[in-house]
């Protein structure tokens, strides 16, 4: 059959526009909408929050002592600080290891369980050639608990806390080298599991590693719900950031996929937000729900365990916000980052909020 030239060509472009709408809808499908989107913004009743100390200078990890006091770590200074209830602060020393630039720099701090018997401290920080987990005893001098993590101006993770088996627990990053989350002879780019001395804790999944779990591309929160499950939020790239619900030795798909997708191979997230929705650091769960605090989204999420009931929290009251951590009564203490030379400062100083029931 003869075909003119001008029937030729509208088959011709049919046909492209066909093949484009199946390229999209695949492309489409690669860029799924993230799970929490247009979340309600919650208000809290007058007196709900309160400010426990100003005068901050990016403030970046949060831990409680069995008297009360908070241990605050501000990564750019190096300086640890205690803060009591009625919001004295105080400097206990420098940590002259600490070497801050970009994202680096005084990062996490923990409490050992037994502090009443040994007093530990542990802390994470960036140092000249790694980011490296060590500990002390207030005012002394820091003794090596686990050097080797991956440095770099940015993903450095830096959020440490102990589980409730009594074991230690590091986020990572990837250092801005992606392939190390998937190689799991790298500490970058995994949530670690070790003894409080730093050894590979008993029943970790690949034998004689602290690695637990890896395909991470930047971990600033872990926390434990009432069963002993492990959750942990992660900054995206350009599309999701997640929070995942952590089993041993599984792959959270970093950086073959971002968020939600992979065929079955990757673990999936329980929840996702764009990017500049969140950029999740800290997280605590109290309730069964968890609370998740967002620099770039300048907001306290809030949300159920299984990914649903969103609630926005805060939002773009207080700007940048780093950590957030349940206090011994019974509250939340939430850190703002607004001097961390990331982001329009919504007000200029850093402070520690307190959030009551």
């Amino acid at each position: 059959m003869w075909l003119s030239r001008p029937v030729i060509a509208l088959l011709s472009a049919a046909v492209a526009l066909s093949v484009g709408v199946v390229a999209l809808g695949a492309w489409r499908g690669w860029f799924v909408d993230p799970s929490v989107e247009d979340a309600p913004s919650i208000t809290l009743p007058t007196g709900a929050v309160a400010t426990v100390a100003t005068g901050l200078e990016a403030p970046w990890g949060l831990a409680f002592l069995p008297d009360g006091r908070a241990l605050v770590t501000e990564r750019d200074s190096t300086r640890l600080l205690t803060v009591s209830a009625d919001g004295r602060v105080s400097e206990v020393q420098r940590i002259a290891g600490a070497r801050p630039g970009g994202e680096g720099g005084l990062l996490g701090v923990a409490v050992s369980p037994t502090y009443t018997e040994d007093r530990w401290i542990y802390l994470y920080y960036t140092a000249a050639d790694d980011n490296r987990i060590v500990r002390l005893r207030l005012g002394e001098q820091p003794e090596t608990v686990l050097t080797g993590i991956p440095r770099a101006g940015n993903h450095n993770g830096g959020r440490i806390a102990f589980g409730p088996d009594g074991m230690l627990y590091a986020g990572t990053g990837d250092a801005g080298e992606r392939d190390r989350a998937q190689n799991r002879a790298n500490l970058g780019g995994k949530i670690l599991r070790m003894t409080p001395t730093g050894e590979p804790a008993p029943g970790n999944p690949f034998g004689d590693s602290v690695v637990y779990s890896y395909g991470h591309r930047n971990v600033q929160g872990l926390a434990w719900d009432r069963n002993g499950q492990l959750y942990a939020t992660e900054f995206g790239q350009d599309r999701y950031d997640e929070l995942n619900r952590i089993e041993a030795g599984a792959n959270y798909g970093w950086p073959e996929v971002e968020g939600p997708g992979g065929g079955g191979r990757f673990t999936e997230p329980v929840a996702t937000w764009t990017t500049d929705d969140a950029s999740p650091s800290g997280l605590a769960i109290v309730g069964g729900r968890a609370y998740i605090a967002c620099l770039r989204g300048a907001k306290l999420y809030r949300i159920g365990l299984d990914g649903n009931d969103p609630q926005a929290l805060l939002a773009g009251e207080y700007g940048r916000l780093r950590h957030v951590e349940p206090a011994p009564d019974g509250s939340l203490w939430v850190l703002t980052s607004n001097r961390d030379r990331r982001g329009d400062p919504a007000p200029d100083d850093d402070r520690i909020l307190r959030i009551t029931p």
